[in-house]
């Protein structure tokens, strides 16, 4: 078990003093009452599966709201009176931020799901003909442990370069106190464990809900782009292309309404009200936006042509004074259940992307430019394509294309880390951010922070610098 929680741990700790005392008083039949031994808990494969379901069931959505709230992608309208996000969107928070933090938690409580239904798969009795499903859900623990801590990488990191801080890698459930592997030696082990998915995968698994072969080299692409290797995020945003292609124009819209899959390599599939992701936005409850669409963003938009952003945004001058016009409704959803829509977490309009970029930083330039056309057609109505005069116009305009494309899926933030580029806000979009208009590497909050209560917790786990 990892050190997530200081109150669990400290809970954890007290029984095992208790059960040490009675095991001293040699009543060696006492059994924890607060939990199943694994053996029991996981006897079939109709049990792993639901074990894998449990995994999926706790993997959030904290790096949507996170970046955008801490990035230049929404702003602060004053009808937020709630104050929720507030201090974090003002940058001002630490180690004891849990809005900033949450993903840590979010991020290790599902790995340790998984390890432990990783330990019962190889115990679980199974028959011949079970082979094949047993080593698919093998093939999906492994690939979600990778998801997991490569979430972890992107928001803890303290850089995302060789030698950096990244995180502490947790290959099997059990209490210690680990500590925080290289950024290059985090991503070798995420990069081992998407390998072992993919050979375990089979082709005919196409269940979009969960992790699939098909997904696979979507996931490897985006790896490859943090770390920066490039010959690698051309060959599997290539390899995941040729799997899926772009969605149409007509299929695009329909997407964030869960009525296509459309170049949806994997979804979370979100079941209650309580999922609702644009809750982080948007309260319909009360009429109430709480965050809205920067003015930044929404200027890079051809509103009329760009099928994009009528599915990111709406504009509502009837909500009344006081009131912001702009509403994010991309999580919106199609059902009568407001604000209910699966998570769209793997895409093909960001593997073009990821190979535009890629090719860019090779010497591809035509390459590179072709992949943001085709993009670009497949988006806005009317498109001619265009020409670059050369790398740093490229970069810039595949960065602008990102902000774009991805908003609001959890991307910003970490695409400007990965450049050391500063957080700019626009004086529209910071008349209630207290200052809060420029974020530069040089400060401590352009790094998250790890929570206090893992650092006291563990004295080997290092916090990021600064803090």
């Amino acid at each position: 078990m990892f050190y997530i929680n200081s109150n669990r741990m400290l809970s954890c700790l007290f029984s095992l003093l208790v059960v040490l005392g009675f095991s001293c008083k040699k009543q060696l039949d006492l059994y924890p009452t607060d939990s199943i031994d694994a053996t029991k808990a996981f006897r079939s494969l109709a049990d792993i599966n639901l074990g894998i379901i449990g995994a999926y069931a706790v993997l959030g959505t904290s790096h949507i709201s996170n970046t955008s709230l801490v990035s230049d992608e929404c702003m602060l309208p004053s009808e937020n009176s709630t104050g929720g996000g507030v201090a974090t969107h003002r940058w001002q928070y630490d180690g004891s931020n849990g809005t900033i933090t949450g993903a840590f938690s979010e991020n290790y409580i599902g790995i340790d799901r998984v390890n432990r239904v990783l330990a019962a798969l190889d115990i679980v009795p199974s028959s011949a003909a079970e082979t094949e499903v047993k080593e698919r859900y093998r093939g999906e623990l492994l690939a979600l442990r990778a998801y997991c801590h490569f979430e972890l990488l992107r928001n803890f990191a303290s850089r995302y370069e060789p030698g950096a801080l990244g995180i502490a890698y947790m290959e099997e459930s059990k209490t210690g106190l680990p500590s925080r592997l290289t950024f290059e030696a985090s991503i070798a082990k995420i990069k081992g464990d998407l390998t072992a998915a993919k050979s375990l995968l089979p082709a005919s698994f196409a269940d979009r809900s969960r992790i699939t072969r098909t997904a696979i080299p979507a996931m490897q692409a985006r790896v490859a782009l943090y770390e920066r290797n490039w010959v690698d995020a051309i060959t599997y945003a290539t390899e995941a292309i040729n799997l899926l292609p772009l969605a149409t124009k007509t299929q695009f819209p329909d997407i964030w309404k869960d009525r296509s899959e459309a170049e949806v390599y994997w979804k979370l599939k979100r079941a209650s009200t309580a999922d609702g992701l644009l809750g982080a936005f948007y309260f319909n409850t009360n009429n109430t936006v709480l965050y809205a669409p920067s003015m930044k963003l929404m200027n890079l938009f051809d509103k009329t042509n760009d099928i994009r952003f009528n599915a990111y945004i709406k504009i509502d001058n009837t909500r009344g004074t006081g009131k912001t016009p702009n509403i994010v409704v991309k999580y919106v959803g199609g059902t009568t259940t407001v604000n209910l829509a699966d998570v769209k977490l793997y895409r093909t309009g960001e593997m073009y992307l990821v190979r535009s970029e890629a090719y860019t930083e090779t010497a591809k330039l035509a390459e590179a430019a072709a992949d943001l056309n085709e993009l670009r057609a497949a988006r806005i109505n009317g498109y001619n394509n265009q020409t670059f005069s050369g790398a740093p116009e490229l970069i810039d305009v595949i960065y602008n294309e990102r902000f774009k494309e991805l908003a609001f899926e959890g991307h910003r933030f970490f695409d400007l880390r990965r450049r050391n580029l500063n957080v700019v806000r626009e004086p529209a979009d910071a008349i209630n951010a207290l200052g809060a208009v420029l974020l530069t590497p040089a400060q401590a909050q352009y790094t998250f922070p790890l929570p206090d209560a893992e650092i006291k917790a563990n004295r080997n786990m290092q916090q990021n610098p600064l803090y």
